[in-house]
């Protein structure tokens, strides 16, 4: 991340031009016909350091964990936005997904089972209300994917209603979409995600796309806490992505407003060239998720961000991370790897951190159990007793260091922090601090702080942790 003074000019005001909407009279919490309320809790992207957003007007790092993806789908949303909420929580995803048990889509259903696309199915929409006043009311920022990939693939394309065999309003041959797909969505092998002009130009299947865009953007667009993601792991061509980015920030305009938008590719290497249409076109995406980097495991993990970090540093976003993976159990690592993944995105400059769903067939995620919990609340008390966002990742500041031993985040001269995966001792610079300094641990699974302890400034600092686990610490200057 950089600090402001160190943000140049010119980088700053393409950013703006681009990605910052401008203040709007949105109701927080607000349904049609309601009362515009204050631009002061709009989501927006922190103008002193573009690294990060700000929401009400202040810098804000997003951290969150949740048990679900498609979250207004949850019978116990209340409940579970209060508990998020309650550990320093700010933020979710949601998929606007229908393909988990007790879930319903967004189209009427006949008698026979058979939908039709140009009739509503009022349930799903309640839900996504409610949801979108829940989260407004409880100033919790909202990342929606527009388009759930895995529900056009497989089994679960079997049961969309936009398979023609599933729905009264188009035919196969009217829409030319297949009425089985049998490969992974990496294979990009649907045509419901080339229908657009640049493509294959499918207006009839395009027709009914937008009018679903266009009744998510009728609810959502009434808000001020929404980010926008295209889609979840796709795989298709950029003009997909491309095209709906487009057409929201259209629709956000005729409204008077800008939204943020982005896209997530599915390589899990960030250098891959799909990922290419995020990083260098801001023109069209705001900020950039980069959740299939926690895929990762260790020193690579962090030094892939940094090095994408760097790759925009003349014209800084947020990079996200929606989604976090590791669980023991699971497919995509351990608890610890998702414990380790979620603080070198803190530390490291990242504008966001939320673990992802603990599904039961997979443990893709820590959701929001008790370790999700400790270290959400854990993280918020580091960052509520400090300015990170004058911060940046500061590793050269540590020496005396083994891989993957500790990372630091540094304003030399006022604070450092340094986080430790599981214990160890290294030596900090400190030659930037010509008095003394105030040092406290943090014991991330047990949210606890340590008494204080003095130090002294103005050459290296062994710092030592008080024992095994995961510690960060905080060295101030007195």
């Amino acid at each position: 991340m950089l600090r402001a003074s160190r943000v140049p000019n010119k980088a700053v005001f393409i950013f703006i031009a681009v990605g910052v909407f401008l203040p709007v009279d949105i109701p927080n919490g607000a349904r049609a016909g309601e009362t515009p309320r204050s631009p002061k809790k709009s989501i927006d992207i922190y103008a002193e350091n573009p690294a990060y957003w700000s929401y009400g007007g202040k810098p804000v790092l997003l951290l969150g964990g949740s048990a679900e993806d498609n979250l207004f789908q949850l019978p116990d949303l209340e409940a579970h936005l209060d508990l998020l909420r309650s550990v320093g929580g700010n933020y979710v995803r949601n998929t606007m997904s229908c393909r988990d048990p007790g879930d319903v889509w967004p189209f009427f259903r006949n008698e026979e089972g058979l939908y039709d696309l140009d009739r509503w199915n009022e349930e799903f929409w309640r839900r996504f209300e409610t949801f979108l006043r829940l989260t407004a009311e409880r100033d919790i920022v909202v990342q929606i994917e527009l388009w759930a990939t895995f529900d056009y693939y497989r089994e679960n394309w079997e049961r969309n209603p936009f398979n023609p065999k599933n729905n009264i309003t188009y035919s196969e041959e009217d829409s030319e979409l297949p009425l089985e797909v049998k490969n992974h969505p990496s294979a990009a092998g649907n045509n419901f995600f080339w229908s657009v002009p640049a493509e294959r130009n499918q207006a009839i299947v395009l027709k009914y796309q937008q009018r679903f865009i266009d009744k998510v953007l009728a609810h959502s667009l009434r808000y001020d806490h929404i980010l926008y993601c295209m889609d979840n792991e796709t795989a298709v061509t950029p003009e997909w992505g491309k095209y709906w980015a487009h057409y929201v920030q259209h629709e956000a305009a005729e409204r008077g407003k800008r939204v943020h938008t982005t896209e997530m590719w599915n390589p899990w290497d960030l250098s891959h060239p799909q990922h290419s249409a995020t990083f260098d076109h801001p023109e069209t995406y705001s900020f950039v998720d980069i959740s299939q980097n926690n895929h990762q495991k260790g020193q690579q993990h962090w030094d892939n961000a940094q090095k994408q970090r760097l790759r925009i540093a003349e014209r800084r976003r947020p990079l996200t991370n929606v989604k976090i993976y590791g669980a023991d159990g699971g497919s995509y690592g351990s608890s610890r790897d998702a414990v380790e993944r979620f603080w070198r995105n803190g530390i490291g400059g990242m504008a966001s951190a939320r673990f992802h769903r603990p599904a039961e067939e997979k443990r893709a995620g820590l959701g929001l159990g008790e370790l999700a919990q400790a270290n959400i609340r854990s993280a918020r008390m580091l960052t509520d007793a400090m300015d990170l966002f004058t911060c940046e990742p500061s590793n050269e500041l540590l020496s005396e260091r083994e891989t993957n031993e500790a990372y630091c985040t540094a304003h030399p001269g006022r604070e450092y922090a340094v986080y430790f995966p599981d214990g160890g001792e290294v030596m900090l610079d400190v030659r930037a601090v010509s008095g003394s300094l105030r040092i406290r641990w943090l014991n991330i699974l047990k949210s606890e702080w340590q008494e204080p302890v003095q130090g002294v400034g103005g050459g290296s600092l062994k710092l030592t942790c008080p024992g095994s686990a995961p510690w960060v610490v905080l060295i101030q200057a007195a």
